[in-house]
């Protein structure tokens, strides 16, 4: 294979066979499941000597904590900071929460009225964050977090005393800024506000959290206040541009990074075909089992990363039984599941053991991918492609930190998965992409107005905060009595707390809990959304590596109860899709069709679910369900086939050619969007009751849209291009989990008609003047 990384490859091989992590992928360096290699080499530190105007108690305890010199970047920080709003990136332990912390930290052992808030994704990395804090303890410093977990009784001494705010959005958004009152002295003194791991603020996440910075902005303003903004992120393509969407002002950007960064192994793992007509392949859980158990045997200490909760625990469980039948019984015991829906007490111990090095792996999924620290690591394993080249850097950057490390990524039989084992040049050396969201976004910017109308009236002075049209949805929510007229601006309606019925995320409200019926355990909790589709009537639910059936769900009550559950099957929805167009924003005329873009709106049942073996994958039966339908309007993109379906294609197969086809272009729309491909949904049929034609839609998967399908819109030629390439490369005979079955289909993949989809796709590129690629 020939890439930027070819010569300092082979060069590694030779210098890394006989290491611990060496020896354990040699079996899969001889039979080609490993089907490519690359080696990121070392990079030197760039030291520079600790500013000498920082006040000298704090030098005094950085040196005492072993800091005796900084890196370039964190220098730059310290120097651009009082003057200029800075997002920093730079790559994973290098340094970054150093970088914002001396500003802060500065300003608070010079000033002691001086205040500054810190957010973070997640509580694990705020809590992460106030124990290295309470390490250093620097001069004047009275951190504390303020979360959810903070109990009531502590949080006035908090609100009175602390000059350090440790917290997350959520927080902000429902704990802190409709009860600005009592935060009035933080407030009035705000100097400082510190957004770290900004890349996580994308999609419709980062749409509300761009709301609540601007409403933070606007409440601090009341007070007298202009806080500084400091935004770090891992590397993206687009970082000055995402912070400015985030907080809506101007950003200059850092991305020197000076930190030293050992030299890291990067292997790509195909699992061996099994069948070569169908395209099957070996499940890339048990690969990646395997896999593990082998490091964990080497003493590798290692961390394996997928996106799918029930495939960590998959993975765990395989790892564990793989060492068991070794007779590794004390290994075995060592490896541990962590995933979102744990409660706080379960993830702080695994934390906990990992980092005292009491686990020798964890399988994860991206919940653990930010920063915590969590020791030396010396591999990580991705599992599928996560969405992202930036996620997956992320991953891969938790182990290798300080010596030579190991990263690999295990394909599954997704069509992405496989295109890139096809093309691994494009795979290792592809860049990073741009972060998406849209804090415009007509529902979720027009709930944020009502909670900041709840805040302060709305008026003429808040253009700065809300941008281009804020009074025309003001004045529909006031022609919706959502708003009135009041004391010359515009206030809620009704006086009751509006942030607590916004979620930011789908993690934060509304949640299932799921309860063992014999114990009365609380296991854990899943979102109410996914709800009807991962703990209906009969799923098979996983929970720290054990396997329970879920016995009943209670949607009123927010409660399904389960029991322990042996059997060999797990389980898979089946549901039913209608798509109403309800507004039509832009449309051309393209490749032979007429393309769309708008809001519709999406209902969607669960109607059954399928039971599938776990040994071969094969399914057994499906069993019927009676559930809700669940609706929401969001953005898609939709063609509509000319007359005729461009005159080849027989009625009997041109079903399955349209839905083969959604499938393709899905698979490949994170090639293009910032997103992954369960943030996609899509539909086909061969008569549309509004188009009365054949047509494909393909959506985004979370209410309002966020401008994925916008993207696929204004690059539909290549998401046509890349889509028939995929589909046609594939060496199947007719559609395989590689090329056009998707592991997220509501039909369970049928129909789908692979030679149909290329003769549609075909006809469309000749209408627009192009020569389709061979296979």
């Amino acid at each position: 294979m020939a890439t930027r990384w070819g010569a300092a490859r082979v060069m590694a091989r030779s210098q890394v066979i006989d290491t611990q992590w060496g020896i354990a992928i040699a079996p899969a360096r001889r039979d080609g499941r490993i089907v490519a290699e690359a080696a990121e080499p070392d990079r030197t530190a760039k030291p520079v000597p600790l500013p000498a105007e920082l006040a000298p108690d704090l030098v005094a305890r950085l040196r005492a904590a072993g800091i005796e010199a900084l890196y370039s970047h964190q220098l730059r920080a310290w120097e651009m900071a009082p003057r200029s709003d800075l997002v920093i990136t730079s790559g994973t332990a290098s340094g970054k929460s150093l970088a914002f912390n001396l500003p802060v930290l500065d300003a608070i052992a010079r000033q002691p009225k001086a205040r500054a808030l810190y957010l973070y994704p997640t509580k694990a990395l705020a809590q992460d964050q106030a124990r290295k804090l309470a390490q250093l303890r620097p001069p004047g410093l009275r951190e504390a977090i303020y979360d959810g977990d903070t109990p009531r009784e502590e949080r006035p001494a908090i609100r009175r005393k602390s000059n350090l705010i440790l917290t997350n959005p959520d927080m902000l958004h429902v704990g802190i800024l409709p009860s600005h009152k009592k935060w009035g002295d933080f407030l009035a003194n705000l100097e400082w506000v510190v957004v770290d791991e900004a890349h996580t603020y994308r999609g419709v996440f980062g749409s509300h959290v761009a709301n609540v910075l601007r409403r933070l902005r606007r409440t601090a303003r009341a007070y007298g206040a202009e806080p500084r903004f400091l935004l770090t992120s891992a590397t993206i393509a687009n970082p000055e541009e995402l912070a400015e969407r985030l907080v809506g002002t101007e950003f200059e950007l850092i991305d020197d990074d000076g930190a030293p960064r050992a030299g890291r192994e990067v292997a790509m793992w195909n699992p061996p075909l099994i069948d070569k007509a169908t395209g099957t392949r070996r499940s890339a859980l048990a690969e990646a089992a395997d896999l593990l158990a082998e490091l964990v045997t080497q003493g590798v200490r290692t961390i394996c990363f997928l996106k799918s909760r029930r495939g960590i625990e998959l993975i765990q469980r395989f790892a564990r039984e793989n060492l068991e039948r070794r007779g590794k019984k004390e290994l075995a015991a060592r490896i541990a599941p962590y995933r979102g829906g744990y409660t706080p007490q379960q993830r702080r111990e695994i934390e906990d053991r990992l980092s005292r090095g009491e686990l020798l792996a964890v399988v994860a999924t991206d919940a653990l991918e930010l920063g915590i620290d969590v020791g030396e690591l010396d591999a990580a394993i991705c599992v599928t492609f996560p969405g992202t080249v930036a996620s997956l850097r992320q991953m891969w950057g938790r182990a290798g930190r300080r010596r030579r490390g190991l990263a690999v990524y295990v394909a599954g039989q997704d069509a992405l998965d496989q295109f890139f084992c096809r093309h691994p040049e494009e795979f290792l050396g592809r860049p990073v992409e741009g972060a998406i969201l849209d804090h415009g976004n007509e529902q979720i910017a027009m709930r944020h107005l009502i909670a900041a109308a709840y805040e302060f009236p709305l008026s003429d002075a808040d253009d700065e905060f809300f941008g281009e049209g804020w009074r025309e949805r003001a004045e529909r929510l006031l022609e919706a009595g959502e708003l009135r007229r009041a004391r010359g601006g515009l206030a809620p309606r009704r006086n009751e707390f509006v942030a607590s019925r916004i979620p930011l995320r789908s993690a934060s409200a509304d949640s299932v809990a799921v309860i063992e019926r014999e114990s009365g355990e609380m296991l854990g909790l899943v979102e109410a959304e996914r709800a009807f589709t991962t703990i209906h009537p009969g799923a098979v639910y996983l929970h720290l590596g054990r396997s329970y059936e879920v016995e009943q769900l209670d949607v009123r009550e927010r409660r399904a109860l389960v029991s322990s559950f042996d059997g060999d099957w797990y389980t898979r929805p089946k549901k039913e899709t209608e798509v109403y167009i309800e507004r039509v924003h832009e449309q051309r005329e393209v490749a032979g069709v007429e393309l769309h873009f708008g809001e519709v709106s999406v209902t969607e049942q669960v109607i059954a679910f399928q039971r599938v073996s776990i040994a071969d994958n094969e399914p057994i039966d499906i069993v019927a369900l009676e559930l809700p339908e669940q609706s929401f309007v969001t953005q898609a993109l939709w063609y509509v086939l000319p007359d005729g379906n461009f005159g080849t294609l027989p009625p009997d197969v041109l079903l399955g050619a349209l839905h083969a086809t959604e499938h393709g272009q899905i698979a490949v729309l994170p090639l293009i969007a910032m997103c992954d491909r369960w943030d996609i949904g899509g539909l086909s049929t061969n008569v549309h009751f509004q188009t009365g034609r054949s047509t494909i839609f393909i959506y985004d998967g979370h209410p309002g849209g966020v401008g994925i399908t916008k993207r696929g819109y204004e690059e539909f030629e290549r998401l046509l291009g890349d889509a028939e390439r995929l589909i046609a490369e594939c060496p199947c005979e007719s559609g395989c989990p590689s090329c056009v079955q998707s592991p997220k289909c509501g039909n369970l993949n049928e129909p789908l008609h692979k030679a149909g989809a290329l003769e549609l796709m075909g006809q469309m590129q000749a209408a627009r003047g192009t020569v389709r690629r061979a296979a």
